[in-house]
């Protein structure tokens, strides 16, 4: 054989083995591929309204991550197929106004207190997968409030900082202006937790706008909003000053729909109408946040606003120990109760998902973007006859309920109300 046929009998063979070596690493990987997928959610109506998906797709997990939302997805490419076809798939709600500085100081209100509750007793079962605690603890106890509760928690918990140093002790605590230190609290957040702390809160403060400016200044220094509670004023405070003289656009006003006259102002009128500048502070910037809570909740206020148009930015629960057993009870009633009211499923999806990561700067919350933790809530819509309260114990009918059937926390089933994801034990049995 001469030397030109060696080289090129050489080169045939170098390319043979090469080629034979990429269809090896293909077939290598399709074979990763189809292994790849940990949980597969088969069939549910997807929900993703930053996506704008409202859909019948399959939800892929891989990693712990979302890995693919997509129709169709082979269920033979997953390790565990979970049909939820007839229910709705949804990114894990966030609840933006929790109390969760759960602790056994007898004298404490909220800040290491009875009255917090320890959240994954009461998120999961609703399909929470992230809470954001306001205000219970301020700069001087956070780290306490870090250490018991925060991470000891499967719930991702957020965090809006105290203008109070010592936080939600007490009503007498929280008039202490001394203690009202922009300083420290802007430190907190940006040198030390800025993974954690997302905000300012003003809470229960009986005099002026000092509480309020106090805490926008610490806002302004960490770059972050401030939410307020501004309840508790005899006579009321203005909160057409409030909203137009000393938030910013993208501070929040919490209760939204409370009523309580002889304390704070409210947003609708003794006549059932809805104050015009509202509508010019919502237009604003200004985020209005239901927080239901045990007091702060009412008919007369809500139902005139959403047949007038004005919708509340974020639907959140006000969670506590006072709240859960009252008209509030869970995210799933309070939800079902804002439908009642005649709001739809995508709009109250959006107000407890996107929208609150939004407001809060947590742009890899409240959604399915390939690649992020996959915190997922999937639900049932029962069709019945139901009842829904608000906090004076007043009732109306509706003909809808949310139901939390799975919940799934960075890709792990931490709730499963009727076993959908868990094999039948007969078949097991008999494997063996």
């Amino acid at each position: 054989m001469n030397q030109k046929n060696k080289t090129t009998g050489a080169y045939v063979r170098n390319v043979t083995k090469r080629l034979s070596y990429f269809l090896f690493v293909c077939l290598l990987g399709f074979t990763s591929y189809a292994q790849e997928i940990d949980v597969l959610l088969k069939g549910g109506h997807v929900i993703d309204p930053k996506n704008n998906i409202d859909a019948v797709m399959d939800v892929a997990i891989a990693n712990r991550k979302i890995h693919l939302v997509s129709p169709n997805i082979p269920a033979s490419e997953a390790k565990q197929v979970i049909d939820v076809s007839g229910l709705y798939v949804t990114p894990g709600l966030i609840d933006l106004h929790v109390h969760v500085f759960h602790g056994t100081e007898p004298l404490s209100y909220i800040a290491d207190g009875h009255t917090s509750l320890p959240p994954d007793g009461f998120t999961f079962r609703s399909g929470v997968t992230t809470v954001v605690d306001a205000g219970s603890s301020g700069w001087r106890n956070f780290r306490q409030f870090k250490q018991q509760a925060i991470d000891r928690s499967q719930t991702r918990i957020l965090a809006f900082l105290n203008i109070v140093g010592t936080g939600m002790y007490g009503r007498f605590e929280e008039q202490d202006v001394s203690d009202m230190n922009p300083t420290m609290t802007s430190h907190m957040i940006t040198r030390l937790f800025p993974d954690l702390l997302v905000g300012i809160k003003s809470a229960h403060y009986w005099g002026d706008f000092t509480q309020v400016d106090l805490a926008v200044e610490a806002g302004k220094l960490a770059n972050v909003p401030v939410m307020v509670d501004f309840g508790e004023h005899q006579p009321p405070n203005s909160i057409e000053a409030l909203f137009m003289k000393h938030l910013r656009p993208g501070d929040i006003f919490t209760h939204t729909y409370s009523y309580g006259p002889a304390n704070r102002e409210t947003v609708v009128d003794e006549d059932l109408k809805v104050k015009p500048f509202i509508f010019e502070a919502q237009k604003r910037g200004i985020v209005f946040d239901v927080g239901h809570g045990g007091g702060a909740f009412s008919f007369r206020q809500a139902i005139p606003s959403l047949q007038q148009g004005f919708l509340p930015d974020v639907i959140s629960s006000d969670l506590h120990k006072d709240s859960m057993n009252g008209a509030f009870k869970d995210m799933c009633n309070l939800l079902s109760k804002f439908m009642a009211m005649g709001m739809s499923l995508q709009d109250v999806i959006y107000r407890s998902t996107w929208r609150p990561a939004q407001v809060i700067s947590r742009p890899e919350l409240g959604n399915l973007d390939v690649g992020v933790e996959a915190d997922v809530a999937v639900f049932s819509l029962r069709e019945g006859n139901f009842g829904y309260m608000d906090i004076r114990r007043m009732k109306i009918d509706g003909s809808k309920r949310l139901e939390a059937e799975l919940t799934l926390r960075a890709g792990r089933i931490v709730w499963d109300l009727n076993g959908i994801s868990a094999p039948y034990w007969q078949t097991e049995l008999g494997k063996k």
